[in-house]
C-alpha cells in the first residue's frame, strides 16, 4: 500500500499562486498606478500651427511697460503709483507704441522685452485724442522686429484676431478670437471720439492696454485699447483703435511729439449742460482771443447781460445736434480748410465762414 501523499504543500501553493496573481493586479492599491503608454498623435491642425507661428513670430516684438508716478495719499503725503501695460516694437530706432492712457502722468517709464531685461525709456509724443503714445527705447537695438503693418479697411466681421499682451502681470500672453463689429465709437478722456474701433471678443484684461492685434497673417490691424466690463475683467467686449488710424498719427508724434488737433477757437458747453437748457446743437460758452472764431465774429456766453452764446447747428451743410457730431464732422477736415457753420442767433440761423485751425 502506497503512502499517502500530504495535500498541505499543494494548498500553499494554490494560495501563493492565487495571492500573487491578485497582487500584481492590485498592485496600484500598494505602490500606486504604473504611466499609461503614451498614445502617438497625428501632426496639428492648421489653425493652432498658424497660431503658433504668429505667437512665436511677434511675442519677442511685445513690450511689458512699467510706469512710476509721483501722487498723494489721502493724508496728503507724496508717494509712487505704480502702473502697468503693453506696447510694441514699431521701428528699428527703438520707438514703442502704447496707449496715453498707459503712461499718462507716468514720471519714470521702463519696458521689457524678449531678453528680459528691464530697459529705460523716453517719451516721444502723444496723441490723447486717439489714446495712442510713442516712446522710445534709451538702449534701442536689439529688441525686437517691427511687427509687419496691415490695414484696417478692409477687415471683416467674424475674421480670427490675436491680441498678445501681459494681462494682470503674465507676461506675452496669447488670446485669440474674433472681430464681433465694426465702425465702434470710443471715447477718450479728452471728451472726443475715435471713430471706426474695432470690437474684438478675445480676452482682454488690465495690463493687455497698449498691445497689438494681429490678423491670421500676422499683420497689425490695430491697438488693443479698452473693454467694456461691470468687474473690470473680460467680458467678451474689448475694443482696439484701427492700425489706419495709428499708422498716421504714430509717424506724426515721432518726428513732431504731437497730432494736429483741428478747430476755431472756442469752449462750449458739455451736451448735459446743452440738454438741460434744451437746446439741439454746440453752445458757444467762451470765444478765444485772436482765434479764427473770434475773427469771424462768433460770441460766447455774456454772463453780464445773460445773453446765451451762439449755437452751431450745422458744419458744410450737416446737422450738428451735440458736441460727439461737431468733433466727428470737423475731423474729416484738415488744417487750413475753411468751413461753413451753420449758428444761431437771436433766433435766427445765420452763415458764418470759418478757417480751421490746429489747437493742440
Amino acid at each position: 500500500m502506497k503512502p499517502r501523499r500530504n495535500p498541505l504543500p499543494f494548498i500553499v501553493a494554490v494560495i501563493l499562486l492565487i495571492a500573487a496573481f491578485t497582487f500584481y493586479n492590485h498592485r496600484y492599491l500598494f505602490f500606486g498606478s504604473r504611466p499609461r503608454a503614451i498614445t502617438p498623435r497625428a501632426d496639428l491642425a492648421d489653425f493652432e500651427k498658424t497660431t503658433i507661428g504668429i505667437f512665436n513670430s511677434v511675442s519677442p516684438s511685445v513690450a511689458y511697460i512699467f510706469t512710476e508716478s509721483a501722487v498723494l495719499n489721502f493724508f496728503g503725503a507724496r508717494q509712487i503709483s505704480q502702473g502697468t501695460g503693453s506696447g510694441f516694437v514699431w521701428d528699428e530706432f527703438g520707438h514703442i507704441v502704447t496707449n496715453y492712457h498707459v503712461i499718462e502722468g507716468a514720471q519714470k517709464v521702463q519696458v521689457r522685452m524678449d531678453s528680459g531685461d528691464s530697459i529705460n525709456a523716453t517719451f516721444v509724443g502723444a496723441a490723447p485724442d486717439y489714446d495712442l503714445a510713442v516712446i522710445r527705447l534709451r538702449d534701442k537695438f536689439g529688441h525686437g522686429r517691427p511687427i509687419p503693418i496691415g490695414t484696417s479697411n478692409d477687415l471683416q466681421v467674424g475674421q480670427s484676431v490675436f491680441a498678445i499682451g501681459n494681462p494682470y502681470g503674465l507676461s506675452r500672453t496669447l488670446t485669440t478670437g474674433v472681430i464681433s463689429a465694426l465702425d465702434r465709437r470710443m471715447p477718450t478722456s479728452t471728451g472726443r471720439e475715435v471713430f471706426g474701433v474695432i470690437q474684438i471678443d478675445a480676452a482682454i484684461n488690465p495690463g493687455n492696454s497698449g498691445g497689438p492685434l494681429l490678423d491670421s497673417a500676422g499683420r497689425l490691424i490695430g491697438v488693443n485699447t479698452a473693454i467694456i466690463s461691470g468687474s473690470g475683467s473680460s467680458a467678451g467686449i474689448g475694443f482696439a483703435v484701427p492700425v489706419d488710424i495709428v499708422n498716421q498719427i504714430i509717424p506724426e508724434l515721432i518726428s513732431k511729439g504731437k497730432v494736429p488737433r483741428p478747430g476755431i477757437g472756442i469752449e462750449v458747453l458739455d451736451d448735459e449742460t446743452a440738454s438741460s437748457l434744451g437746446i439741439s446743437g454746440v453752445v458757444i460758452n467762451r470765444v478765444i482771443a485772436g482765434s479764427e472764431a473770434h475773427n469771424a465774429g462768433l460770441k460766447g456766453i455774456d454772463f453780464i447781460n445773460r445773453r446765451l452764446g451762439d449755437v452751431i447747428v450745422s458744419i458744410d451743410g450737416k446737422e450738428v445736434a451735440n458736441l460727439k457730431e461737431y468733433l466727428r464732422i470737423l475731423h474729416g477736415y484738415t488744417i487750413g480748410d475753411t468751413i461753413t457753420l451753420g449758428v444761431l442767433r437771436n433766433g435766427e440761423v445765420r452763415e458764418v465762414a470759418v478757417k480751421v485751425i490746429d489747437i493742440s
